[in-house]
């Protein structure tokens, strides 16, 4: 319930929203201990799903000739490229990102880490500046010491093609990404209540680790309930 309420809340004004992020190629780790400590990271390509944000439209008026079209195509890419190098500003000056660099055409190349313990409930990526909505991963601290960990960018669990968007409030409106190329790992020393991994657990010692494959295919986002020492 927790995700369906936040997706919803960040997702109903989309008309308005500035930037809608999806994951590209990346590496993403994500250490939740028992003692509520924690570390998470995130490095590769974050996209700009929104429309006109990666994907600019081929489509032009059916007045327009070919060096109408081209023109239009050409302002619309400075202007989304002006726009995407400004949300790479914005980013930048937030606590946590090593790196943020903008590629062209919707694409950033992040390098972001973040540490703490684990006594509020953790969201990302979420910038106020940048209006930044769609988090790639969220953590839930309920009060009986469990923790929910969903990451609803890393699959695809719509019937759209824009992983993780798809069954989100007007995300029919964005444009679609076939990008996803990821891996996500979640290690922990706490209790694993659940978790919806194909591949199991892996455990050594007292780690126990879960890698998920995060591509379009990937039809359930990687989800895990663990719980940590009272």
């Amino acid at each position: 319930m927790f995700f369906a309420r936040l997706a919803t809340f960040l997702l109903l004004p989309l008309a308005l929203a500035s930037c809608v992020l999806a994951p590209g190629k990346f590496t993403s780790t994500l250490t939740v201990n028992a003692d509520r400590s924690f570390a998470f990271s995130y490095i590769g390509e974050v996209i700009n799903a929104e429309p006109d944000g990666d994907v600019l439209s081929d489509k032009g008026s059916s007045d327009d000739n070919p060096a109408e079209t081209a023109k239009n195509k050409a302002r619309k890419k400075a202007e989304a490229d002006i726009k995407n190098r400004a949300i790479a500003a914005k980013l930048s000056k937030e606590a946590g990102y090593r790196k943020v660099a903008y590629l062209g055409d919707g694409v950033f190349m992040i390098d972001y880490a973040v540490s703490g313990r684990l006594d509020h409930t953790f969201v990302w990526p979420f910038n106020i500046d940048a209006e930044v909505i769609l988090p790639f991963i969220a953590i839930e601290l309920r009060q009986d010491g469990v923790v929910r960990v969903k990451a609803p960018a890393f699959g695809n669990e719509g019937t759209g093609a824009t992983p993780g968007i798809s069954r989100m409030p007007g995300a029919e409106s964005l444009q679609g990404s076939s990008r996803l190329d990821g891996v996500f790992t979640l290690d922990t020393d706490a209790e694993i209540v659940s978790q919806n991994n194909e591949d199991g657990v892996k455990v050594a010692g007292l780690r126990k680790t879960m890698v998920w494959q995060a591509t379009p295919t990937l039809k359930s986002a990687p989800t895990a309930v663990l719980r940590l020492a009272r």
